[in-house]
């Protein structure tokens, strides 16, 4: 009999911390986090040398940078050529995004996108699910003077 009740004991014991663990597994991010086979830009994109901190450009709403002035004359030339090789590498850009592409509303860092080594933040999950459907159309208003651009304002 005492076998049996350490036995049934043991058990609802297991299940308990099983439950404690599935519960933990379930809760969502509220940051982005880098997918295991992507990294931060490390190298320049053009020449492929140690990136300098100091030299960059803010393309698309992602700040990237240069081992030198040379590469961002080039880069600005076909960023989108870059952005797929970056991609490609595993590559995701630091992103200085303030508004979302769609609404030109302000951002929240828990919606978002990634899309060729751009990490794309949106203000709801309606302007995210635009952004799909013509990204480049989007991504470029993020290089735009806000005053400029056509704001998707009954996104909201």
């Amino acid at each position: 009999m005492q076998r049996i009740t350490l036995l049934i004991i043991s058990l609802l014991a297991t299940l308990a911390f099983g439950a404690v663990v599935a519960a933990d597994s379930t809760k969502v991010a509220t940051t982005p986090v880098t997918p295991p086979n992507q990294h931060p830009q490390e190298v320049c994109p053009v020449m492929g040398e140690k990136i300098n901190k100091k030299l960059y450009s803010d393309v698309q709403g992602q700040r990237v940078y240069f081992c030198c002035a040379m590469c961002k004359p080039k880069f600005k030339a076909d960023p989108d050529s870059f952005f797929q090789k970056a991609a490609a590498d595993g590559v995701v850009f630091e992103n200085v995004q303030k508004v979302c592409p769609i609404s030109g509303e302000k951002i929240d860092k828990k919606i978002y996108s990634d899309y060729e080594g751009r990490h794309v933040f949106f203000c709801c999950r309606k302007c995210r699910s635009t952004f799909a459907a013509d990204p480049m159309k989007y991504l470029k208003r993020l290089d735009m003077p806000a005053d400029s651009v056509k704001w998707d304002k009954d996104m909201m």
